[in-house]
């Protein structure tokens, strides 16, 4: 493993996140505010408690799913479209470095990102409501996971794209309305029996149920389903790059 490669790719990503540290910061410490305002303001207001938990608190997994997710998507997506759009992927390529080398660099820090946005969301979340974590090893594995599985997803986005306006296609017609169709805001248990047995379909159910559990001891499925499926997903995920690196596809001039 050529370690000083992965390090190079790793800081180099990391670098363009920092040079704008502050609007990665305060956007999403603006967005959850907002969003306590709507939903927690004016909605829970209306909504006492949901499965034992005060709707403030409850909505908290949904939120930092929603970032986590769409943060590691958009930040892996970017950072290989980027060199692919200026042709400087084809010195990547054809230096001394393997694929898993260039998925780690670009991944990691992807995945590194979002788990920052991820910590700030629940840190902003202490202003607003009182939460306790149950399950606090649990939380973490989660939200690695789920940083690390859509920093996949989004690597592989980034390689599929042929122009910036495919870069937000999937994120924005696909993933985000599964993540607000994935119980981030409510419990599949509210919804009538058969729009609950529709909902299990939606891989991300089982992504923001678990998390919840891991903060209050409840779930919609069993927390051994959400494990199932993340690695699952992180399987597939790495399947379909590894093919994309072994063919070439989209990679080549």
């Amino acid at each position: 493993m050529n370690w000083t490669a992965v390090s190079a790719i790793y800081k180099f990503e990391m670098a363009r996140f920092f040079r704008t540290l502050a609007q990665s910061f305060l956007s999403p410490v603006l967005s959850t505010s907002l969003y306590f305002v709507v939903f927690g303001a004016a909605i829970g207001s209306r909504i006492d408690q949901v499965e034992g938990v005060s709707y403030g608190a409850f909505i908290v997994p949904g939120l930092i799913m929603l970032s986590v997710i769409t943060q590691g998507i958009s930040n892996a997506s970017f950072g290989i479209y980027f060199p692919r759009f200026i042709g400087t992927v084809y010195e990547l390529l054809s230096a001394p470095v393997n694929f898993l080398e260039i998925v780690l660099g670009y991944v990691g820090a992807a995945a590194t990102k979002a788990l920052f946005i991820g910590v700030v969301i629940l840190a902003t979340a202490h202003l607003f409501v009182d939460i306790t974590i149950a399950h606090p090893l649990a939380m973490l594995l989660f939200l690695v996971l789920t940083c690390i599985s859509f920093a996949l997803l989004g690597f592989i986005i980034g390689i599929w794209a042929k122009n910036f306006e495919q870069l937000q296609l999937v994120p924005l017609l696909i993933i985000t309305p599964l993540i607000f169709l994935g119980g981030s805001f409510y419990s599949i248990s509210m919804l009538p029996p058969i729009w609950q047995t529709i909902t299990l379909f939606n891989p991300v159910v089982y992504l923001i149920s678990g998390f919840r559990w891991s903060f209050f001891g409840v779930s919609d499925v069993p927390v051994g389903f959400s494990l199932l499926a993340i690695a699952v997903f992180t399987g597939l995920c790495l399947a379909v790059i590894g093919w994309i690196f072994r063919t070439g596809w989209r990679l080549r001039s």
